[in-house]
């Protein structure tokens, strides 16, 4: 990973996700994949030129569309569903719960749009509580890539993972960190910059503007960790209180609303392991709304300046 020479990614998560997809079916010759009417939006349709035998478009229906997934997992296939976060997350939610969860079957979710990613489409199609939706669910694993190099590792992970996995992915590119040499693991999280002052842990594309704020934060002598959360669900505590050990302090900083997301989760996991001073970004009970991508950052306080003026707020009450 090169944190101070990030360059421009040229792909999204999303489409990234589902190039890996498509190798990926060489490999394992049993693996299907369903859709919900918009495959070249997600790019599962990469999978579906290579393999048609093995994809299945099941139209606008999602619930049907996961239904289906589980009857294949059912009997002894991985199966890959596809969508949007909002349709996945919500419409078919009932479905990922009762007949994917419960029996604890090998359904992976490519969850596109995650968050408010994609900003011009409105709030329809920005899944802001996709994360509480699928974390509170049992059996349930969260990944979420954030970059190219991210997006393709934890394809792998997720498939090489029994039971569901929901992987949260973003419509645009935004930039690139990782190499082709970086590792990702279930349960695992990178230190993207090392510090001492305060941590700032984060995921997807809040990585971006994370870095950026502890760049900023040097520039004033005060020296943040970066800690990249990619796996959610499970979380890797370990490397969380090896940074608070460190820090003393922890900014979480999220594209998700702040209630039941990541930060409530690290908040309880303080409260009862490890008690520092802690602040939580995301979106204050309201939804987002249409408008260029780096405005809603800033208006929803998850741009560089806001986390870094975060950070020095947290650290004068420290």
């Amino acid at each position: 990973m090169r944190p101070n020479a990030m360059t421009p990614a040229t792909v999204p998560t999303r489409r990234a996700f589902s190039e890996r997809m498509a190798e990926y079916g060489a490999i394992d010759s049993d693996f299907v994949v369903f859709e919900a009417d918009i495959g070249y939006s997600t790019f599962s349709h990469l999978f579906g030129d290579r393999y048609p035998e093995r994809y299945f478009n099941m139209g606008i229906a999602e619930g049907n569309m996961v239904s289906a997934a589980a009857g294949m997992a059912a009997d002894g296939r991985t199966a890959v569903a596809s969508s949007y976060g909002v349709f996945i997350t919500m419409r078919a939610l009932e479905s990922v719960r009762t007949f994917v969860c419960y029996p604890d079957l090998n359904v992976k979710f490519l969850s596109s749009h995650g968050g408010f990613t994609p900003s011009i489409d409105g709030v329809t199609h920005q899944a802001t509580e996709d994360i509480a939706n699928m974390t509170t669910l049992p059996n349930m694993k969260v990944l979420v890539p954030a970059d190219t190099w991210a997006a393709k590792k934890l394809f792998d992970v997720a498939m090489q993972t029994p039971g569901p996995v929901f992987v949260r992915l973003m419509r645009d590119p935004i930039l690139d960190l990782y190499e082709p040499g970086d590792s990702f693991r279930l349960g695992g999280s990178h230190v993207v910059i090392e510090g001492s002052d305060v941590t700032i842990a984060t995921y997807g594309d809040i990585l971006f503007p994370s870095i950026e704020a502890a760049q900023l934060l040097a520039a004033e002598g005060i020296r943040a960790e970066v800690l990249d959360l990619y796996s959610v669900k499970p979380f890797d505590r370990e490397g969380l209180l090896k940074s608070l050990d460190k820090t003393g302090a922890l900014v979480v900083a999220e594209n998700h609303q702040k209630r039941n997301g990541l930060g409530y989760e690290l908040s309880n996991f303080c409260l009862k392991n490890r008690v520092v001073p802690f602040d939580n970004l995301g979106l204050e009970d309201t939804f987002a709304e249409s408008g260029s991508y780096g405005k809603l950052l800033e208006k929803y306080g998850l741009s560089k300046t806001c986390i870094a003026e975060a950070a020095k707020r947290l650290l004068r009450r420290a």
